[in-house]
């Protein structure tokens, strides 16, 4: 368990101070704007990895400041606003993984999890992790995440994160179920679902090449659905996910 300390002030904001948030909050893209690029919900921790000036706070010229989320090592700007009462000081993120096995163990849960969110009224939201709005990795990332197991935060780093189980050949009988499976261009993974089974998959997808939200699809060709289709003109293969993420280490390690 985590140990709390002084509740989040200004002047304690120090770099590489790392903070326990008491409710949920959103993650910018930049210092100024309305570009949500995550999620934060309660009880996720962050590290402070750039100063800011006491006094352009005092003087409303800024009211955010840059971390990196502990479980994911994610880096946003969060406002200040929505922190404040909000965070209490703790202990640097301890890294704790699963074995393969327990993970497996997970997956009946991780797909329940899917099920009720699904069941859920959900639209799609870019930047959405924490729900009842979802972007497609967004859902990925919360869905192992409700049985502990911490992913990357974006589509293409839950790819490179996974082990490869198939290449692209959309051959189903390589797949179990809770295997992660891309989408994107030749370059690029822009997308992520999570395999149900027999090829039918759950994603969140927004409205240009989707249903608005968190749906079924399948990787048949029986199944000719426009979204479906759409996303198997797409498809670039499929991970299965063996060990937890160790978030800020690996941020750190990656700056260094």
């Amino acid at each position: 368990m985590t140990t709390l300390g002084a509740p989040i002030a200004v002047d304690r904001l120090k770099p590489g101070s790392c903070w326990q948030l008491s409710s949920s909050v959103n993650g910018f893209a930049n210092s100024h704007g309305h570009d949500l690029v995550t999620q934060a919900a309660s009880g996720r921790g962050f590290q402070v990895i750039a100063d800011w000036s006491l006094k352009d706070f005092a003087d409303s010229k800024i009211s955010r400041f840059q971390v990196c989320l502990l479980e994911d090592g994610y880096p946003c700007w969060l406002d200040w606003h929505e922190v404040f009462g909000n965070a209490f000081q703790r202990y640097e993120w301890l890294f704790n993984d699963l074995s393969r096995k327990e993970i497996e163990t997970c997956i009946p849960f991780v797909l329940k999890w899917l099920e009720t969110a699904a069941c859920t009224d959900n639209e799609y939201l870019w930047g959405g992790t924490i729900g009842p709005h979802f972007d497609c990795s967004g859902l990925v990332q919360a869905a192992f995440a409700s049985q502990g197991i911490w992913l990357p935060r974006d589509a293409y780093q839950q790819e490179n994160f996974c082990e490869i189980v198939d290449l692209g050949n959309s051959d189903v009988s390589l797949l179990s179920p809770g295997d992660l499976l891309f989408f994107g261009t030749t370059s690029k993974c822009t997308h992520v679902g999570i395999h149900k089974g027999q090829g039918i998959y759950f994603h969140s997808s927004g409205k240009s090449h989707g249903r608005n939200g968190i749906g079924c699809d399948c990787l048949h060709l029986a199944d000719t659905h426009p979204v479906a289709c759409f996303y198997r003109s797409q498809y670039r293969g499929a991970g299965r996910v063996v060990r937890c993420y160790e978030g800020i280490a690996s941020f750190n390690a990656n700056r260094g």
